[in-house]
């Protein structure tokens, strides 16, 4: 998982474009993107969707942004959706390992009404939507079997704590926004979940979202979400590891390996120890996952 793109639940033009964008995934969104009185078509449109998407052989990932489980639209968004078996569930403002739990006791409640395979259904959060749940990062750790990756978000956060802007003058998060982002990825890692950057909201700025997605890669992310096709392209091309960078870690492993698995190895009259042994093969992971050949 590289990209995830998120596309309007009640725009069947955008849905269909969106299969064709690259993402790995594609986050129909009945959350911030519809309007309250607009949800209900979109609950219909976006379970049709999934029934005929998911016949593609060809084709993002599909999951689903449901509402947050304090609004009471989420108990209808799944009843809408599940039907059509969405590979994945996203949900916004996420408080702490106990809101996971919650949504996977429903889930296991659809999935079994639905005659589909018990914990099929991943999930994903945003897990930085409000203060309170920045305390609570450290908790999804054995949450749940199906939690797959933790993304964080800037704009609901700065409603909530009063923030004039996020961004400071060049562009960057400013430093509460920045503690945000990274005890996300703390609480990711933690929890052996896929840690997922925020949105970059000026889609015409590829320059701004290329630079973005490579500090997010140099610091531990290994996706980003994305609110435009165009930005899918620059997100793979960043968080897909070279033919260089790969063939970099495949020598490292390899000469632990061939040195009886020790704790430093001399590679090329540099001391190499455990650690970078384990980010070669987490680079080596990720490669995988794209499609590519690490041998």
């Amino acid at each position: 998982m590289r990209s995830l793109l998120f596309v309007p639940a009640d725009s069947e033009r955008k849905l269909a474009k969106g299969l064709d964008s690259g993402a790995d995934v594609l986050l129909i969104d009945l959350e911030d993107s519809v309007a309250l009185d607009a949800k209900e078509n979109a609950r219909i449109v976006a379970a049709r969707f999934l029934a005929e998407a998911r016949e593609r052989s060809e084709r993002p990932r599909l999951y689903v942004r449901v509402n947050a489980l304090d609004t009471g639209e989420t108990n209808a968004d799944l009843a809408a959706v599940m039907p059509a078996a969405p590979e994945g569930i996203m949900l916004p403002k996420s408080v702490s390992g106990a809101s996971v739990q919650q949504l996977d006791a429903k889930l296991a409640v659809h999935e079994a009404q639905n005659d589909l395979p018990d914990g099929s259904t991943r999930i994903v959060i945003v897990a930085t939507e409000t203060a309170a749940s920045l305390f609570n990062l450290g908790s999804y750790a054995g949450a749940s079997a199906r939690l797959d990756g933790l993304s964080w978000g800037a704009e609901d956060l700065s409603a909530d704590i009063g923030a004039l802007g996020n961004r400071d003058a060049s562009g960057g998060f400013t430093e509460p926004f920045r503690m945000a982002r990274n005890l996300c990825l703390f609480g990711a890692i933690a929890a052996s979940a896929i840690p997922i950057d925020t949105v970059f909201t000026n889609f015409r700025d590829l320059d701004g979202l290329r630079r973005e997605a490579e500090e997010a890669l140099r610091d531990g992310f290994t996706a980003k979400m994305a609110i435009h096709p165009a930005q899918v392209p620059v997100i793979n091309e960043v968080f897909t590891p070279s033919a260089d960078a790969i063939a970099d870690a495949r020598r490292i492993v390899d000469a632990f390996a061939a040195a009886g698995d020790p704790g430093v190895v001399g590679l090329d009259g540099e001391m190499l120890d455990r650690p970078h042994l384990r980010r070669a093969e987490k680079l080596l992971a990720r490669a995988r996952a794209a499609g590519l050949s690490t041998s």
